[in-house]
């Protein structure tokens, strides 16, 4: 009985080593890979209980998450001969654990590798640029280039480039007056000639708004004188009229125009004799009806 039961219990002991040298749980933030001997066998992604050759193989985890990489600030040289300081990060994932196994083995190593192909990329990229382009709008397209570059290259690796940024990107503390200053002068520069622009685009604007008043003008004057002259045209046919019918109404109508015109003011003085035609039809009789 004492035999069975050793027997059992160096059994049960036996079986509990090869079991812990068969099974193996992989966390939901890793991923595994099965080698034997130094060679990969298979690749297992999904979380879990998992197993193998219990001896002749062994387990590999690698990180599933996002991981960060910090590359060194460099110098780029920018398409107008400008130095400047730029300090990039990045951000990657290990997408193929085989291929990275065969290329970096590790994390460390793979941080290694990507740090010159990502400062490779950036002098690549922004060399190619002006220093005002880095700072416009443009930047965030020039971050997409330099990603996608970086990303080709790791592809080889097994590793996945989920985003290239630029932390920081300043000109070197000894050209700093200097840049600003020639910045400066630039912008003086530009604005001068957008206020001369303006200068001579107002005046431009303001000689042909004076032309069209003036045609304007010129037209009006030419068509109150055309209707001026129809109506005194009109005004002496009908005068004409009138005076054929009745010469005497007629010339007791433009008297009575004289005498207003002359008489209209206020402090009047007129030297005539009382026996002038002017006043006959002031006086008594035939005429002066």
């Amino acid at each position: 009985m004492r035999n069975w039961l050793g027997f059992a219990g160096v059994a049960a002991a036996i079986l509990l080593f090869v079991l812990y040298n068969t099974l193996f749980v992989v966390d939901q933030r890793e991923q595994a890979m099965v080698v034997q001997l130094g060679s990969p066998v298979r690749v297992i992604k999904e979380p879990g209980l998992a197993w193998k050759a219990p001896f002749f193989q062994s387990v590999i985890f690698f990180n599933k998450r996002i991981l960060d990489l910090d590359a060194e600030p460099s110098i780029v040289i920018t398409a107008d001969v400008k130095n400047i300081v730029v300090d990039a990060f990045a951000r990657f994932r290990i997408a193929d654990p085989q291929k990275f196994y065969e290329s970096v083995k590790d994390e460390e190593s793979a941080r290694l590798r990507l740090v010159p192909i990502v400062n490779s990329n950036l002098r690549r990229v922004l060399g190619e640029q002006n220093f005002d382009r880095l700072l416009s709008g443009e930047r965030v397209q020039l971050m997409r280039t330099i990603r996608d570059g970086v990303a080709a290259e790791a592809r080889a690796m097994g590793i996945e480039i989920v985003d290239v940024r630029i932390r920081r990107s300043d000109l070197p503390e000894a050209n700093l007056p200097a840049v600003f200053d020639r910045m400066k002068t630039e912008r003086q520069e530009k604005a001068q000639r957008s206020r001369a622009e303006g200068a001579a685009e107002a005046q431009r604007i303001k000689s042909d708004a004076d032309r069209r008043a003036t045609i304007v003008r010129a037209e009006a004057t030419q068509k109150s004188d055309i209707l001026r002259g129809e109506g005194e045209g009109e005004r002496n046919r009908i005068l004409g009229e009138a005076y054929g019918r009745d010469p005497e109404f007629f010339a007791f109508y433009r008297s009575l125009q004289a005498y207003e015109e002359s008489m209209g003011g206020d402090n009047t003085t007129m030297v005539l004799s009382p026996d002038s035609p002017f006043f006959r039809y002031f006086q008594n009789g035939q005429s002066g009806r």
